[in-house]
């Protein structure tokens, strides 16, 4: 197995936590934020795409996305970048974001390698090509770099395919409700916390 040499990371729920995004959106569309998250995990328990939320709930989806802040990062995502970078790893960050979030996640206070987005892409997860272009974005081969996310569906399945070694964090509604599938054992690695990772990081590379 190659050496990794790049980590690039999904963005929400694996390195920014989500909870007052959903919950401004609930509140824009006239409902708790109780009702809209029962629903989302309903939805994600079916294995349905996250915007049939709406449907499910019977109102119309509110335009726009909430601004990304550095008081939305997990308290580990900052640090772990850091160490990652200070141990000579190539860092990404590339997920499912629209425009803007990746002048948003440099504002919060991240640096990397490369910060994408879907939107500025045009492609977005699970398709095979937006992981084609984190390999190139990486410049590196697909099995020296580890992608790591809180989903099966979007992150850990599809980087895998691509070639790629994988990290599974168990955070958020995603990461809770799919650690029960069988299918997360297929990533490389399995965390609790970003703290985790370098230390599992250091080992698989030994």
């Amino acid at each position: 197995m190659a050496r990794i040499e790049a980590v690039v990371f999904d963005v929400g729920e694996t390195l920014v936590d989500e909870s007052r995004a959903w919950a401004e959106r609930a509140v824009r569309a006239g409902l708790t934020p109780l009702t809209l998250m029962g629903a989302l995990g309903a939805v994600i328990e079916r294995g349905d795409d996250h915007r049939t939320v709406w449907d499910v709930v019977g109102v119309e989806a509110p335009a726009g996305f909430p601004t990304i802040t550095g008081d939305d990062l997990y308290p580990d995502a900052l640090p772990c970048l850091r160490s990652m970078r200070a141990a000579g790893l190539a860092v990404g960050i590339a997920g499912n974001q629209p425009a803007g979030a990746e002048q948003q996640l440099r504002a919060a206070g991240f640096e990397a390698d490369f910060i994408a987005s879907s939107a500025a892409w045009g492609v977005a997860k699970p398709s095979s090509a937006f992981f084609d272009r984190v390999v190139v974005e990486a410049g590196r081969p697909a099995g020296a770099i580890l992608y790591v996310g809180d989903r099966l569906d979007n992150d850990v399945l599809p980087a895998r395919a691509a070639g790629m070694r994988t990290a599974f964090i168990r955070r958020g509604p995603w990461g809770v409700i799919h650690a029960q599938l069988p299918q997360a054992e297929r990533a490389d690695l399995r965390i609790e916390s970003l703290a985790e990772l370098l230390p599992a990081l250091e080992r698989m590379n030994a």
